[in-house]
């Protein structure tokens, strides 16, 4: 059915709204930093990266390395465009939270890595959240490395300037900036296990000092917090093995002892964390018989107390029946010696009970 035309007269000054899907902006605007590289040197110039890979193309020389953060669909597919990317590892790059994975799109290599900070915090019965991940992506192909960054933490301007002090290990190609991120990724992992490791020792020393409140909450908290930390170190074994065994011309032969180097690191760190799991397993068991006992403790408190209590409403209960005609009823003295009954009673039940360590 063909639409009809509104009727409706256009308000005068009124600014026409531009549809949200047109609202994209240039690949440029997620581009951090672009630079072409020949012999592991950074040439001079602001380029973008279609210009980029031109020059690096007319040289017949060199690489391109183009760094994104967070980039949408639209300035993702122009960056794809240029430089031949499978269209499932772009939408991969756009879309976050990808398990560290290698495949390979014909002459391209596409790796994820999740990249982990530690939150700091004033102490572990306060913190909210112990460890933050984020993603890079890195794209490597002949002539050029594409990285795509989510998180806040994951910035790699640093990297980038430690590489170009080091010529020489830039001129080896593109397989050198992969082994560069994977190696400062792992090398932040190693940073994140020593202070998670600090939290749990605090957490162990509290659970086991006596007379010490236990706050099972955080030991939860801090158990997800190393679920988290190992979905980021385990799955990324397999990758580097995979790099490790590389034999193609992406990967050469120097930069697959780098790897090796990297697939260690990764792997202390991986039994490192799930040595963590099962101290906090144990922790968590520790606690909740922690609080049984404390449990227990209290609820004997409050049997003595009341069975001690029982004695005087007894007797009261037993005198205000309200009859004619009971013992001791018209004695002179037969209140207080009711009372010092009592009390003495109650005194025999509280420190039988406190000698038996209830009270």
């Amino acid at each position: 059915m063909p639409t009809l035309p509104s009727l409706r007269p256009p308000v005068r000054g009124a600014k026409a709204v531009p549809s949200l899907q047109k609202l994209s902006l240039p690949a440029s605007e997620a581009v951090v930093d672009c630079a072409v590289y020949v012999c592991g040197i950074r040439q001079p110039g602001r380029w973008t990266h279609a210009g980029a890979l031109a020059e690096v193309r007319r040289r017949g020389e060199g690489f391109v390395w183009v760094g994104l953060h967070a980039p949408d669909a639209g300035q993702m597919t122009s960056v794809a465009e240029t430089f031949g990317l499978h269209d499932l590892a772009a939408e991969d790059a756009v879309h976050a939270h990808q398990r560290p994975k290698l495949e390979r799109y014909d002459d391209t290599l596409f790796m994820v890595v999740k990249t982990v900070t530690y939150v700091a915090h004033e102490s572990i019965d306060t913190a909210k959240e112990i460890v933050e991940s984020g993603e890079i992506m890195v794209f490597v192909g002949a002539d050029f490395v594409v990285t795509v960054r989510h998180g806040e933490h994951s910035a790699l301007g640093t990297l980038r300037a430690s590489l170009e002090a080091d010529p020489e290990q830039l001129a080896l190609g593109p397989a050198a900036v992969l082994h560069r991120i994977a190696d400062h990724v792992v090398d932040s992992y190693l940073e994140v296990a020593d202070a998670v490791e600090g939290d749990i020792d605090a957490l162990e020393e509290q659970i086991f000092s006596p007379r010490t409140n236990v706050d099972i909450e955080q030991i939860y908290l801090m158990k997800r917090e190393v679920v988290e930390f190992r979905r980021a170190v385990a799955p990324l074994g397999v990758p580097l093995k995979r790099l490790v065994a590389d034999r193609s011309t992406l990967v050469p032969k120097e930069i697959r002892r780098y790897f090796r180097d990297v697939d260690d690191h990764q792997t202390a760190v991986a039994e490192r964390v799930a040595a963590y799991d099962e101290v906090l397993n144990t922790l968590v068991d520790a606690a909740l018989a922690k609080v049984t006992v404390q449990q227990n403790g209290d609820m004997r408190k409050i049997a003595a107390y009341a069975a001690i209590i029982t004695v005087p409403t007894m007797i009261a209960g037993i005198y205000g029946m309200n009859f004619e005609h009971m013992p001791e009823l018209g004695t002179q003295y037969g209140y207080p010696v009711v009372l010092v009954v009592m009390v003495a009673i109650c005194g025999l039940l509280w420190r039988g009970f406190r000698r038996n360590g209830w009270l």
